[in-house]
């Protein structure tokens, strides 16, 4: 789970222990209680140092190039002041709650960095060259070429199949579920897997413009483009701490130079402003709550891997699907038998089985799985067994009367048979409701018509039908094609349905609905996704069944595969939100208070300080409340 990973990280430890430690101390300064200075100041010293020395660093650069915007500069203004004014418990407390929400930041951004990393690793370095008997690097290897794939052998980089036949698996490219069957004239991709024959490919991409190479560079491009952007409490930061800068100075320049006062007590005032001014609840409060929220979902199966991820999901005006494995099972079943010419379900089927024991393919795996329905009637047994790739199987059943026997398309049964029209209206009417069909049939006669469908998930109606009740629209990106998608998309009533798309193809039209609706989130499972899932405002990877990459990749993962917790997500996102603005709303109400007194002269450190954890004790609980959110 993603919080154990957190706490297993030695820094992260190391902070909250620290933050154990200095809790107790805090509350015993407000009472004047103080441990001896011998321990304190080395103490004190010691957590500011090691914790806050790139900070410090960070805000003397940010003073010396004038960059006033700058946090870290008012954290180590306030640092300073804190020591001037013995105050080291509230500049250790801060300085240690700053450390924390930078080291989930980082954590964040490392763990997406380095799953890209393994893929890159995982990805075929070398091909075999046709007429070579040593591999060569993929960057060496041409236009032109012709590169030898044998079976159980990852395709080395994108081309057309000059010679062989065999069955490919695309779904690290396409998502589909079904591998396909590669002849010659038929491209392939690179980081494919040639499941079966022996091919031989002539490149058409070099390894830099492959299509994995794409997947590559698009995740790339958007891991950069998310860890660089700016935090809450940077962007508040921008406003915040110039203006405290400018008062603080004035509130020691105007009482001294205009009207003759003492310089130490409005110096003093001045750091005490500062002190005030650091901003301890609103570091506290975004974390709090965000990983309170974070707790909620992890329990219910949910990883999310950063607070702005959440945040970004009560955003959210649209979300974007994939198909296979994500609305869908992807996994390929038998939804219609259809028995012609007096055969009976279960010979039907019996018959099929038989045939299909001798193929690898996931669709003879199915009609396998519901032929074991008939326990009665056993299967056939075949002889002169022959697989015609993009096709279908002949073979010669040892049962049937009439034994040579042909299964497969409509279109390869039709080289031997007249098919009638009722027969081409099923077939068509399962396309239509996107379904894979396969007819049977001996030497005189059909037999029967086979449909095979990729099940929807039960749960997709009832999540999309809540996520339209949020306001949200809703669209389908796959590669699979348009029938199937268009199928999906009217029994679950999705908005928009956008087929036949290959992963930078997703991205393009994902940017399109960004443009659109401004918050998209994206929904996806393969490597093909990954792009997808880092673009979008938020990527959600069904983790259980989808690739390490993807899940890497994405913000979110849903690693029990419930698309019902996705508009839960909505909801906690919202929650989240609303906690998060009532929290940094009363931290910087009383904060005004503070400083309004401070700039009267009126201000009490230890008041001030005292109203300051009872904010942040607010905030916490508040935030915590979170972690039992159930809407």
């Amino acid at each position: 789970m993603l919080i154990i990973e957190i706490f297993k990280e030695t820094k992260f430890r190391r902070l909250v222990a620290t933050l154990l430690l200095i809790i107790p101390l805090e509350i015993l300064s407000l009472f004047s209680i103080h441990l001896p200075k011998f321990v304190e100041y080395p103490l004190f010293a010691a957590v500011i140092f090691i914790y806050g020395k790139d900070v410090i660093l960070g805000g003397l650069h940010s003073l010396i190039r004038l960059k006033f915007s700058n946090i870290n500069l008012l954290m180590t203004i306030s640092t300073f002041g804190a020591l001037f004014l013995g105050e080291l418990e509230e500049a250790a407390i801060i300085i240690v709650l700053f450390a924390i929400s930078e080291a989930l930041e980082e954590f964040g951004i490392t763990k997406s960095q380095n799953a890209l990393e393994e893929l890159v690793e995982q990805t075929p370095k070398t091909a075999l060259l046709k007429g070579q008997e040593t591999k060569t690097s993929i960057e060496n290897i041409s236009f032109d070429d012709v590169v030898i794939v044998k079976p159980g052998d990852y395709i080395p980089l994108d081309g057309i199949v000059v010679k062989g036949k065999s069955l490919v698996d695309e779904s690290s490219i396409t998502g589909e579920p079904l591998p396909k069957s590669k002849y010659s004239g038929e491209v392939v991709y690179a980081g494919t897997l040639n499941s079966q024959g022996y091919l031989e490919i002539k490149v058409t991409k070099t390894s830099k413009d492959s299509t994995l190479a794409k997947i590559v560079d698009l995740t790339f491009q958007a891991a950069e483009r998310k860890s660089q952007a700016a935090t809450f409490i940077e962007k508040f930061a921008s406003y915040y701490t110039p203006a405290v800068l400018v008062v603080a100075a004035l509130l020691v320049v105007i009482p001294v130079v205009f009207f003759a006062q003492p310089f130490t007590p409005w110096f003093t005032q001045s750091l005490t402003l500062l002190l005030i001014a650091c901003p301890c609840a609103l570091v506290i409060s975004t974390p709090i709550t965000i990983f309170s929220a974070i707790g909620n979902a992890t329990r219910r199966g949910v990883l999310i891997k950063g607070g702005q991820f959440l945040e970004e999901m009560g955003r959210i005006k649209a979300i974007a699907f994939d198909k296979t494995r994500t609305l869908t099972k992807g996994e390929p079943v038998v939804s219609d038998v259809i028995p012609l010419n007096g055969y009976s379900k279960g010979e039907l089927l019996a018959c099929v089985a038989g045939a299909e024991a001798f193929s690898e393919h996931p669709i003879a795996k199915s009609i396998i799985d519901i032929s074991k329905n008939f326990p009665d009637i056993k299967d056939h047994q075949y002889a002169n067994f022959k697989a015609i790739i993009g096709k279908g199987i002949t073979g010669e059943c040892m049962v049937c009367v009439d034994k040579h026997h042909c299964i497969g398309t409509l279109q390869f049964v039709m080289e031997e048979h007249k098919v009638d029209e009722r027969v081409i209206k099923i077939v068509e009417e399962f396309e239509k409701e996107g379904k894979t069909t396969i007819i049977v049939s001996d030497d005189k006669k059909l037999e029967g018509i086979i449909g095979i469908v990729d099940e929807i998930r039960s749960e997709s109606t009832s999540a999309i039908k809540e996520l339209h009740t949020l306001g949200l629209k809703t669209a389908i990106l796959t590669g699979d094609n348009a029938s199937a998608a268009s199928y999906v998309a009217n029994a679950v009533n999705i908005d928009e349905v956008h087929a036949k798309l290959l992963p930078d193809e997703k991205v393009i039209q994902l940017k399109n609905l960004v443009t659109k609706y401004k918050d998209v989130a994206m929904v996806g499972d393969g490597v093909n996704d990954a792009p997808s899932l880092s673009t979008a405002s938020v990527g959600i990877a069904m983790g259980a069944i989808g690739s390490e990459v993807a899940v890497e990749n994405a913000d979110i993962a849903l690693m029990n595969n419930n698309l019902n917790l996705i508009p839960f997500l909505v909801k906690l996102g919202r929650a989240s939100g609303n906690t998060i603005r009532m929290n940094v709303s009363l931290a910087i109400a009383v904060k005004a208070v503070f400083l309004l007194l401070a700039l009267l002269g009126k201000s009490n450190l230890a008041l001030a300080i005292f109203a300051d954890v009872g904010v942040a004790v607010i905030v916490v609980i508040n935030g915590l409340s979170l972690l039992n959110y159930s809407p």
